[in-house]
């Protein structure tokens, strides 16, 4: 194994109880002797083009109004502790997977707690990636007809090509379920690059309409628009000065808004599993450049967009944009540009689902198609049925960002490195350990605080938590 140190953990042990351990579990996996043949798939860009997509959520549309609720100095600083903090997390991910050869989230929870940590892992990712389907297909029900109406120039909203509902289930038959019978993630690199290819399409439009929109929006905005921050005063001279640090009541949404744009741990391991010449290091620069290149997009699209429109922002950026001008086809393109990135990063996210639904059910179990299929679809019916029925994507947002973001991020991440790194190679009052339990002890406090704050803001304000979707 070129590369790897016994710093990593890793030797020509592990490297056998790697094949030995975890290929078995490895859904899709074939029945190859040497791991090297199967990790072998996917390149370096290829990799980094599937977790940048992982990152890339719809989660990217509600920063210009997060960064309004804070300001611009205190957006910057929570954004970048998020990104390091996640480049962390990934590091505890990966040295606990080097030390014991295995590479499976699910798995890692089993060498950890034995069946109770397994099947914990299992759910949160589960919980996880089906809150982010569930926020990507709501993105798709609630703009696809809109976006439909406005190409087609149609009035009638009966047609049932502008039903939300149906339209969903269209995209899903026609588009996520087929990518999500790929039978493994390096695949998806292609529809991943183009999905970002999407997304960058979006920044540049954000960056382009500052200079072309006027501060001042008009009175009818201002009257229609119930998402501005409570502290701004439409009429009064300020509402076109940015604001470097503000604090109001809907400020507790943007710490559960940005952990859920850097979540992307779920699929790190599945990635570093299929990465060409796999080795710690080689993963943990797939890792940093993702976050990087995220962090620069999810930077600039927030403060280009707040910067465009100050308090008058709304939870999603382009329904301001829509609001000043709904006509516009520029903005009508960008609309469709996102639809089809959120809409291919769904099967990206399908992939650590089935994974865990396979450890749990049939981890002794060989590859079979009818499972691989079965789980997909079972998957896409409830993540439907789910997007019906849910009526706010910052519900999703504050809900599921509260509650397994740090989870994932911080708490499993700390205390899977703290149990799996044996005691003679890091005892626990070593400084690595001693960090990783404050990393833990970090994730449970902005758990409790999170949930606390959409508490309060749901018991003191209902309308406001929820306004401007």
């Amino acid at each position: 194994m070129n590369g790897h140190t016994k710093e990593d953990g890793f030797d020509p042990i592990d490297a056998l109880a790697e094949q030995e351990e975890f290929l078995p579990h490895k859904p899709g996996a074939k029945k190859e002797t040497h791991f090297t043949d199967f990790e072998g798939k996917t390149s370096f860009g290829m990799s980094i083009f599937n977790l940048s997509n992982a990152i890339m959520g719809s989660g990217i549309l509600g920063l210009a109004y997060a960064m309004s609720n804070t300001g611009i100095l205190l957006f910057i600083i929570l954004l970048v502790c998020i990104a390091l903090l996640s480049a962390y997390s990934i590091h505890l991910l990966l040295k606990s997977a080097g030390v014991v050869g295995i590479r499976a989230y699910e798995q890692l929870g089993n060498r950890a707690f034995g069946r109770p940590g397994k099947m914990l892992a299992a759910v949160i990712i589960t919980v996880h990636n089906i809150g982010a389907m569930s926020s990507y297909l709501f993105i798709v029900k609630s703009e696809l007809p809109l976006v439909i109406q406005q190409f087609s120039n149609l009035e009638s909203h009966k047609s049932w090509f502008l039903n939300g509902n149906y339209l969903i289930i269209i995209v899903s038959v026609l588009i996520i379920f087929p990518l999500a019978l790929m039978k493994h993630l390096g695949y998806l690199g292609y529809t991943s690059g183009f999905s970002l290819s999407c997304m960058v399409f979006f920044l540049i439009s954000v960056i382009y309409k500052k200079f072309n929109i006027l501060c001042p929006l008009g009175d009818d905005h201002h009257h229609h628009n119930s998402t501005a921050a409570d502290s701004v005063d439409s009429t009064a001279d300020g509402f076109c000065d940015s604001k470097l640090f503000t604090m109001n009541p809907q400020t507790a949404y943007t710490i559960p808004i940005l952990a859920f744009a850097f979540v992307c741990h779920p699929e790190v391991l599945p990635i570093y599993t299929e990465l060409r010449n796999a080795t710690k290091k080689r993963m943990q620069n797939v890792a940093n450049i993702s976050i990087l290149a995220m962090f620069v997009m999810y930077l600039l699209t927030a403060l280009f967009g707040y910067l465009t429109f100050y308090g008058a922002v709304e939870s999603e950026l382009l329904h301001t944009y829509i609001r000043v001008d709904p006509l516009d086809v520029l903005i009508l393109c960008v609309r469709l540009a996102v639809l089809v990135a959120v809409t291919l990063t769904v099967p990206v996210v399908l992939f650590p689902i089935r994974k865990a639904l396979l450890q749990i059910l049939f981890a002794d179990k060989p590859f079979h198609w009818v499972r691989h299929i079965g789980i997909a679809f079972g998957l896409l019916f409830v993540v439907n049925l789910l997007v019906i029925l849910v009526p706010s994507i910052r519900d999703i947002f504050g809900i599921i960002g509260a509650t397994s973001a740090p989870s994932l991020i911080f708490i499993l991440p700390a205390i899977f490195y703290i149990r799996i790194v044996p005691e003679d190679q890091e005892p626990l009052r070593s400084r690595s350990k001693i960090q990783a339990i404050c990393f833990a002890a970090l994730g449970f406090i902005f758990m409790v605080m999170s949930l606390s704050f959409i508490i309060i803001d749901w018991v003191t304000g209902e309308s406001r938590s929820v306004g401007g979707h």
